[in-house]
């Protein structure tokens, strides 16, 4: 049974792109957003050609929010990455998560259910899962189509930190589809 909004975000335990086995549990307290990535996606370029998650990582950051990027591809598909190409990556496109965990096995994209790249889930500093789904509202590969877009994530970050019920708790989302392992 994938994660359910409202309820407690499932805890995990996964290696990231610097070695590290990290978990949900290590921050305990803190908002925290899972974001499934692929960089060979159009769907995944299109925000980070276009500055969008950046800027977005780069805002959680200043506000305490820990941004972690989840690669669930195995090995032999699209978007499967070794720790020094998530890092070399990480890098090239200037992108600023907390970490990078590299979930080959899928466990943990399983765990929540993430079916595409980008698909998104914010978790409260209770640890309730408050938002699962799309990035935005324009599911599209084009760079253009984010601004006027309505940027699910942020509003649901900006209800948290004001201590505000997330509006849209859950939406479809969109992209690639996650490329596991079987």
């Amino acid at each position: 049974m994938a994660a359910a909004v409202g309820a407690p975000a499932p805890d995990f335990q996964c290696t990231d792109s610097a070695g590290n086995i990290r978990s949900l549990s290590e921050f305990k307290g803190k908002t925290v957003v899972l974001e499934w990535t692929n960089r060979q996606c159009p769907f995944v370029r299109k925000h980070y050609d276009g500055g969008n998650m950046q800027a977005l990582q780069k805002k959680c950051a200043g506000q305490g929010v820990v941004w972690l990027s989840v690669v669930s591809s195995a090995p032999g598909n699209q978007g499967y990455v070794t720790a020094p190409e998530a890092n070399e990556h990480v890098k090239a496109v200037g992108a600023s998560p907390a970490a990078v965990l590299l979930d080959a096995d899928g466990k943990v994209g399983r765990l929540y259910g993430a079916q595409t790249t980008p698909h998104v889930f914010v978790v409260d500093g209770a640890g309730k899962l408050a938002y699962a789904g799309a990035i935005d509202d324009k599911s599209s590969t084009s760079a253009a189509d984010i601004k006027g877009a309505k940027n699910y994530v942020a509003d649901a970050l900006d209800a948290l930190k004001t201590g505000k019920p997330v509006a849209t708790a859950s939406t479809k989302a969109y992209g690639c589809g996650v490329k596991y392992a079987g």
